[in-house]
């Protein structure tokens, strides 16, 4: 008999009981490194409170029409957002992140009346891809328009755009009647956020304002279609899942390899070490968790802080340890924030069960490969 979903839940540590545990919950405060005079403005944007949602919705169009950045989430994770018609605006959030310029942002609409601002030739198929996966965690890259700043695309003559369903996000382009570029709000290569607490953590004041609409509800970035050319081509896996676009359009390609070097990238997302934790990860197999038990206890015994990331955490010996869901929307949904556990309990090795395989799993495990998860049997 298969074994119940669970919600994740943090477990505490029973086998060397003195150390204590972690019990690991999304985060409610915002902490940061930073001094308190060094942190950005937050404002909750919730929309069952109306009058303090438009406020906030307000305060956060007016930064971005005055060239400021704004932490706000969409479904997928946070995003750092500047007007993608400025290319003073545009630099910011590479200078804020620390981001190369060879890598190139994602454009956000309100909806798809917008797309001339930024996109020309858009092709049938974009149409159909857009009917069906717009507002949600799509991205297509399109040919761009001229006038469009060059930092946005990394100098191709590409953009990828899509529009978002979270009711923050839609609402803020709106409200600020412009584009929104942005990439996910945090620092370069690392974790991206999925709480407002994420974004304070990793970028400080380096952002003017954090709209809090609380935890995100995919938890991995859009899926990059690339419909300029004869066919289209996946360039990351994300939201909306393989099988899902061929339903709609056919069979796509997928890319096989990325440009190395300074070389633009056609999507971002296509760097080997992204998505990171400090840690290193070891993954395990089910049939392997008493040697990996083992290993824990022996790692903390050493001095060493140690993580699990597991379907079934009992009974562990690490400082921190976080039970995943086991459904792949789930999974998701969870995976960044049990990352960001590993960095803020300062884990410096880590144990990740491996996940299923599968249509609905591909875009997960990409992001553990990124994130630094070592080959099969390297534990």
């Amino acid at each position: 008999m298969a074994r119940p979903q669970r919600s994740p839940r943090a477990v505490p540590r029973q086998t060397i009981p003195a150390r204590g545990a972690t019990r690991f919950r999304q985060p409610d405060r915002y902490h940061s490194v930073a001094p308190a005079d060094a942190l950005p403005r937050i404002l909750v944007a919730d929309p069952a409170d109306p009058t303090a949602f438009a406020a906030a919705i307000d305060e956060g169009a007016a930064v971005i029409r005055a060239g400021g950045l704004v932490a706000f989430p969409t479904e997928t994770v946070y995003g750092l957002g500047a007007n993608a018609l400025s290319e003073t605006a545009v630099q910011r959030i590479y200078a804020a992140k620390g981001r190369p310029a060879f890598n190139p942002l994602i454009v956000h609409l309100a909806d798809v009346s917008q797309l001339p601002t930024v996109a020309r030739a858009v092709p049938p198929v974009a149409h159909t891809l857009a009917q069906a996966f717009w507002p949600g965690p799509l991205t297509l890259v399109l040919p761009r328009v001229l006038s469009l700043p060059d930092a946005v695309s990394a100098g191709l003559d590409t953009v990828g755009v899509r529009v978002p369903s979270h009711p923050v996000a839609h609402a803020l382009i709106a409200r600020a009647g412009v584009p929104i570029a942005a990439p996910s709000a945090n620092a370069f290569t690392r974790v991206s956020a999925t709480t407002a607490a994420h974004v304070v953590a990793q970028l400080g004041a380096a952002v003017d304002l954090v709209l809090d609409g609380g935890a995100t509800s995919v938890g991995i970035e859009s899926t990059v279609v690339d419909v300029t050319g004869a066919r289209p081509v996946l360039l990351r896996l994300g939201g909306v899942t393989r099988e899902a676009l061929e339903r709609v359009i056919g069979p796509v390609d997928v890319v096989r390899h990325a440009p190395t070097g300074e070389a633009p990238r056609p999507s971002p997302g296509m760097i080997d070490r992204h998505y990171a934790p400090r840690a290193r990860l070891h993954p395990f197999a089910d049939d392997d968790r008493p040697r990996v038990w083992g290993r824990l206890a022996a790692l903390e015994d050493a001095g060493v802080r140690t993580g699990l990331v597991a379907f079934d955490v009992e009974d562990h010996a690490a400082t921190v340890a976080i039970e995943m869901p086991r459904d792949a929307s789930g999974y998701a949904r969870m995976l960044y924030a049990a990352l960001h556990a590993l960095d803020a309990a300062g884990c410096s090795v880590a144990f990740v069960e491996a996940i299923p395989d599968g249509d609905a799993w591909e875009a997960i495990a990409d992001r553990l490969r990124r994130a630094g998860l070592a080959p099969p049997g390297d534990t």
